[in-house]
């Protein structure tokens, strides 16, 4: 029975950390295209006008997008060259905004590639309408009435220069005839995040209410991975509480809203995202929404701030911010903290675990900045992990010495009480008693690790920082499986194998240093028992070889460092090795 119970216990744990995440947590894939979405949303009181522009008054379901520049796809660039636009210039973002409607519709992050070749193409993360994959933000004023002219889709602005840069921001400006003067200051960070003044003044002849309102548009398809283990589609922190939806969910709801002050709301992918920030201490209304638009799909994020009133000869002003780029940990950090933007880091899916996730990110992104590399970065952690559990680890290995060597005396229980189980069993609790050996005590260090292995493996998988990083020789991302295949002889076969034959040098590594620990461990009585775990080390080759490179690295060095430690104690202990 305690044989069994033994094989139950270790097939378990094997289950639970391999096939559970298997399950749970697919393998990584290549990040995508950054895909376009939105969602829009309204309190009882906003609407959202005919064009999508959120309205301050009870109204229906949203109409079509805009279409005025194209439905059908376009070249991007040619579309993109044949408007009146002020061109992005920065180390990190390049771009332009459209003049006709003041919109950001063409962001490009220049710092980050699709893949690991040097001259694969930048990050594209907005694109206009008329392109296959429209994604945009625009910010304006509404009215309760319909009689204003205000700025829309089709206003074009004038700039009072041709370049936005760091230390150079642009104005647009616009008249609507009737005596209101609309003003638009756009700054631009070093970073990812554009600040958007909106000034009006009146010289007309009455008194109006304006409602500042910004949004962010997706439109399309969105086929995105639907895993477990990350959100991808509409988000936000609305009164400190983070909001995800799912686009097939807001699909579903088609219209949700919420009253907040602060927070901010957007569209999240893996590594991408696109967020509208209001001023942190206004009340404002934000919004998630779905329809069908004559393209296809639309989605909308949009907030509505509280009425303005204008009167005559007076100038109001708003202030709202739009976040386009990386999901860098430490850039988010720095704008929840100097811009006051609750709980940015959000963004980052660090999932349950986020008071282990986080943390475990710092530490390997600190040993990074000393070492140069976040495989050594990874190793340096595991050592300390190690270090951390040593205490409980010298127990588990001390127990499994001792059982090794109360082998010979076992099989003597076994043989005289061949014929009795129940006695046999018996005979062995009494030995394990006298000799104070705990025959479950080597699980306790695997079930320590299961939530660092689980928290490695989230940080692996969402941190952009862990994306196209290099180990050395043959792995060029840690965030990737192993790209060698034991089964095309490692690349000498013009062949690729599927993913689920993959079998990478890494993963071999592993199973073998796997395999090493087990035989230095006392051989289980049963003989079942003795074959299950025989084909254990290969059973978790297979099934490590589609995870992240950076996650068996950690494995493999984690049994390396077992071994020793292991050594150690046996030779202390006079046990053969």
């Amino acid at each position: 029975m305690q044989d069994q119970r033994n094989l139950i216990t270790a097939v378990a744990l094997a289950a639970a950390i391999f096939l559970g995440f298997q399950y749970f947590f697919p393998p990584a894939k290549p990040p995508a295209k950054p895909v376009e979405q939105t969602t829009a949303a309204a309190a009882p009181t906003v609407a959202l006008g005919p064009d999508g522009v959120p309205t301050p008054v009870a109204s229906a379901v949203p109409d079509a997008a805009p279409v005025a520049h194209g439905q059908t796809p376009a070249e991007r660039a040619k579309l993109i060259a044949g408007g009146k636009r002020v061109r992005i210039d920065s180390a990190r973002v390049h771009g332009s905004i459209n003049l006709v409607g003041a919109r950001f519709d063409d962001v490009t992050l220049a710092d980050y590639r699709l893949t690991t070749d040097p001259g694969s193409s930048d990050i594209v993360l907005l694109s206009p309408l008329g392109t296959a994959e429209p994604y945009f933000a625009d910010f304006g004023w509404t009215a309760a009435g319909t009689g204003l002219k205000l700025p829309g889709p089709d206003t074009l602005w004038t700039a009072d220069r041709d370049v936005i840069a760091p230390d150079q921001p642009v104005t647009l400006s616009w008249d609507n005839g009737e005596g209101l003067k609309f003003q638009r200051v756009i700054t631009l960070d070093k970073d990812y995040m554009f600040r958007v003044v909106d000034r009006v003044a009146n010289s007309g002849k009455a008194g109006v209410t304006l409602f500042p309102w910004a949004r962010l548009q997706r439109l399309g398809d969105m086929k995105v991975a639907d895993e477990f283990i990350l959100h991808e589609g509409l988000v936000g922190v609305l009164d400190g509480r983070l909001k995800e939806h799912k686009y097939k969910d807001i699909k579903d709801e088609t219209h949700l809203s919420e009253a907040s002050t602060g927070g901010w709301i957007g569209f999240t992918d893996k590594y991408w995202l696109t967020a509208i920030v209001p001023s942190q201490d206004v009340a404002f209304t934000a919004s998630f929404n779905h329809a069908l638009a004559a393209t296809g799909d639309r989605y909308q994020v949009d907030y509505l701030k509280p009425g303005l009133e204008l009167g005559v000869g007076a100038t109001v002003e708003t202030e709202g911010r739009l976040f386009a780029g990386a999901k860098e940990v430490h850039l988010l950090d720095r704008y929840a903290s100097e811009l006051g933007v609750a709980k940015f880091d959000l963004a980052i899916d660090f999932g349950w675990f986020y008071f282990l996730t986080k943390p475990i990110f710092l530490v390997i992104d600190i040993f990074n900045k000393v070492l140069g590399n976040f495989g050594l970065a990874i190793l340096l952690l595991t050592v300390i992990i190690k270090g951390i559990m040593y205490p409980l680890a010298n127990k588990s290995y001390e127990s499994m010495s001792k059982m090794k060597k109360l082998a010979p005396k076992m099989a003597e229980i076994r043989e005289r009480f061949k014929d009795d189980r129940a006695r046999q069993q018996q005979e062995t609790m009494e030995l394990y008693k006298r000799e104070k050996v705990n025959p479950l005590a080597g699980c306790l260090p695997i079930v320590v690790q299961i939530p660092v292995f689980f928290a490695l493996y989230k940080v692996l998988f969402v941190s952009i920082e862990m994306r196209h990083a290099p180990f050395f020789g043959w792995i060029h991302d840690l965030a990737a499986p192993d790209p060698t295949h034991i089964l095309n002889l490692f690349g000498l076969i013009p062949w690729t194998p599927p993913g689920f034959l993959g079998i990478g040098v890494w993963p071999i590594i592993m199973g073998a240093t796997m395999f090493l620990q087990q035989r230095m461990n006392p051989p289980p009585p049963d003989p079942v028992q003795a074959k299950v775990f025989m084909f254990m080390p290969l059973i978790f080759t297979f099934m490590l070889s589609t995870f992240p490179a950076g996650l068996v690295i950690y494995w493999t060095w984690n049994n390396l460092l077992s071994i020793a430690q292991q050594w150690l104690i046996m030779r202390r202990m006079g046990v053969k090795i």
